[in-house]
């Protein structure tokens, strides 16, 4: 059976490689490593379809060295044990690990001693963020490169290749204007999705003809770099976030039904209402409390309808005052607790020792509890709460606090009794 497309058209070199000049330009590492014939333990990590294991197979290639590539999630021990046994006759031998961040302990273990003593030379490719995913025993000892999503323009140049190219379609087919755009803008910078369509469309062609009705009818739904639990989703979810923040209404709809593509209901409840109570807070508490209403009937009635309850709570996020006071107040009394100790004033604990009845804290007496002091005398005047006055309810609590300012608190319990 011949193989896939983009399988033939791999690069063998590095000229031969469509974007990452960062890594394969005069002044690219990649570039360097073979002009001195030298090569480290590395991770390429980026989005899919963009080229990470085929510019590993290509440094090996380039550097004449043997490699062999395993697969963190359908390869075994006894696979690794084998290519171990294989390393001692080849030292330095390249192990291309795919999905590096699916690696088991059992297999990281019998991996780090010959990262170490240099028996292998590990080249791990991942979608996922390896300052995250990646365990630091296997990272420390990998330089991190990252390989980026291609451009419109690239994806064009590899698909033209492809059309062109002996193992490619060899210039069989005709092939309308624009062709090569669309199938580049429903990729999203995947030159492998890319590739797998246009074979597809030379499948279907009829009189060797590939048009931009048939890329249509082929390409309904555009790739998308987003699935639930891998680098792309949790994109989204930060775009998301950013864009309600930064009162985009239009880009806050645009990662909403990203995010609804990936029928990820979890990830847009718990976002949602952190959005609602982080950055929209107390200068519109009525919306947060709408959030959390919208969420319950958004998860009643399920996608599709789901959706338009969903979009409804993201235009009234996006569209609302934003004030972050309480999440910045949090956040500065967490960084002072977690710096310094202080202890609680004798007459606020649960059960003083040895306090005498008439500075005790008396509960019987409303009328005397906004003039007590509760913080620690060393921090009496600390002020963690700053109020952002962008709407009418944060102003009249500003107004309270500023008000309650005006009358001095003191630890003289028995004086103001």
């Amino acid at each position: 059976m011949k193989e896939p497309l983009a399988f033939r058209l791999r690069p063998k070199t590095l000229d031969e490689v469509i974007g990452q000049e960062h890594l394969t330009d005069q002044n690219g590492i990649l570039r360097k490593c073979v002009e001195k014939q030298t090569v480290f333990s590395m991770i390429l990590f980026g989005p899919p379809g963009t080229g990470k294991t085929t510019l590993a197979m290509v440094l090996a290639n380039e550097l004449h060295l043997p490699y062999r590539l395993f697969n963190a999630v359908t390869s075994n021990k006894k696979d690794l044990e084998k290519i171990f046994e294989e390393a001692k006759l080849f030292p330095g031998m390249i192990v291309i690990v795919d999905e590096v961040h699916r690696l088991n302990k059992d297999k990281q273990d019998l991996l780090l001693p010959y990262i170490e003593d240099g028996t292998i030379t590990l080249i791990g490719a991942t979608t996922s963020n390896p300052y995250f995913s990646i365990n630091p025993a296997i990272r420390s000892r990998c330089q991190l490169f990252e390989v980026k999503a291609v451009t419109i323009s690239d994806v064009q140049k590899a698909l033209l290749r492809a059309a062109q190219l002996p193992d490619g379609l060899n210039n069989e087919y005709t092939i309308d204007d624009n062709v090569f755009s669309t199938i580049a803008h429903y990729s999203n910078g995947d030159i492998r999705y890319a590739l797998s369509l246009l074979e597809l469309l030379s499948l279907v062609a009829s009189d060797h003809h590939i048009t931009n009705d048939l890329v249509k009818e082929y390409a309904k739904v555009p790739n998308s770099s987003i699935s639930s639990g891998d680098d792309g989703h949790y994109d989204a979810v930060s775009a998301f976030q950013k864009s309600i923040r930064g009162s985009d209404v239009d880009a806050s709809l645009y990662y909403l039904a990203r995010l609804i593509s990936a029928q990820d209901m979890d990830s847009i409840e718990r976002r949602l209402l952190v959005i609602a109570y982080e950055d929209i807070g107390l200068a519109n508490p009525a919306a947060c409390a709408r959030t959390v209403n919208a969420i319950d009937a958004a998860k009643r009635v399920g996608f599709p309808e789901a959706q338009i309850i969903l979009a409804n709570a993201v235009i009234d996020l996006a569209l609302s005052p934003k004030s972050r006071s309480a999440v910045n107040a949090i956040h500065e009394a967490t960084r002072l607790v977690n710096t310094t100790a202080y202890q609680v004033p004798l007459y606020l604990r649960l059960t003083p020792v040895g306090l005498d009845q008439k500075d005790a804290y008396d509960y019987g007496r409303p009328d005397i509890w906004h003039r007590i002091q509760y913080l620690p005398d060393e921090i009496q005047d600390k002020e963690f709460y700053h109020p952002n006055t962008n709407s009418s309810y944060e102003k009249q609590l500003a107004q309270n606090r500023a008000n309650l300012k005006q009358m001095k608190r003191t630890n003289q319990l028995r004086k103001l009794k």
